[in-house]
């Protein structure tokens, strides 16, 4: 007799000043995601260091009815932004009542924050010698407090196995859809995608968000070549055929495309071909060898290098693992 049905278990710790929106997106994110049978796949509950009220940063409070003891049993533990931990924005330092909190966390718990409540983690030591990232207008002053971390502001968001983070609040969103989709695979996260109405994979990282002039309207941008490249990423795709798509050199074409997605066009297109592959070897049958023509990367042995250096996985074992139960064939 197969065992019950236990969905994962996710914790979101309230803390004083957090941000009503940050706090909503890992309920709505893992709230969606089911699975064939239609059964949650997660179970996501709101705990406080200390029972009761928690003051947000707009005009009304939340009542939260779960204390730390919630923490204990969390499989995944999310930290939302808050604005009220002075100690802990000031001087790297936890608060009594929040280190005994986080004391209640499970050896091997997954730890997740969003935007700059990866300073509670960096504070409690968990980001020690780790990549990790926060919102880029607080990157510079979270890398002089905690300079034992290794910061990246340009992305939105880092998976460091057990410890993921994320930049600045809609990138929640990024990294709670990455977090369905490594755990239970595209088809999955796709649905919850197109449930919640956003985009299933963001291009490029924070750094196109960066504030920096604004340009001129009249001037061209890369969305076009874009468009083209997903319809084509099957063929082979020059440098130089995205410029040309879009009537520029090569050089200025590759400047305002780091400027509008926050990567180079070599890496964009790498990750829209990964993307194709994971897709097609979750959604069919096609051998191998088809999967990398059709996501274009040539030949199966590109393919496995690129998606094992993406996702630490061989194409076969990722189908294996993620086959969506009756897809098409």
């Amino acid at each position: 007799m197969p065992p019950p049905h236990r969905p994962h278990r996710v914790a979101v710790l309230a803390l004083p000043g957090l941000l009503p929106f940050e706090l909503g997106i890992p309920h709505r994110i893992f709230g969606r995601a089911k699975d064939p049978g239609g059964r949650p796949l997660y179970e996501t509950v709101t705990c406080a260091p200390v029972v009761g009220p928690v003051r947000t940063d707009a005009d009304f409070a939340i009542h939260v009815e779960h204390g730390p003891e919630a923490l204990a049993t969390a499989d995944t533990v999310v930290v939302p932004a808050s604005y009220e931990l002075g100690p802990v924005y000031e001087e790297g330092r936890l608060t009594e009542p929040l280190a005994s909190a986080l004391a209640r966390i499970r050896p091997g718990t997954r730890l997740v924050s969003i935007c700059t409540g990866g300073y509670v983690l960096a504070a409690a030591g968990y980001l020690d010698g780790r990549p990790a990232t926060t919102h880029w207008a607080s990157a510079d002053h979270f890398q002089r407090l905690f300079p034992r971390v290794r910061v990246d502001a340009d992305v939105l968001f880092v998976d460091d196995g057990d410890v993921l983070t994320s930049a600045g609040v809609a990138a929640g969103i990024d990294l709670c859809l990455h977090i369905v989709r490594r755990d239970h695979g595209t088809a999955v996260a796709n649905e919850v995608a197109r449930r919640t109405v956003v985009p299933p994979y963001r291009d490029g990282g924070q750094a196109q968000y960066v504030e920096r002039p604004v340009p001129d309207p009249a001037v061209s941008t890369t969305t076009a070549a874009r468009a083209w490249a997903l319809a084509h990423l099957h063929e082979p795709i020059r440098l130089r055929d995205l410029a040309v798509r879009e009537s520029m050199s090569v050089r200025t074409f590759t400047r305002r495309f780091r400027d509008e997605v926050g990567t180079s066009p070599g890496q964009w297109l790498t990750q829209q071909r990964v993307e194709r592959a994971r897709h097609l070897l979750e959604t069919t049958d096609l051998p191998v060898d088809q999967v990398a023509h059709d996501s274009g990367f040539g030949t199966a042995q590109s393919l496995r290098v690129h998606l094992q250096g993406a996702i630490g996985v061989t194409p076969t074992a990722y189908r294996r693992t993620f086959r969506a139960a009756g897809s098409p064939a």
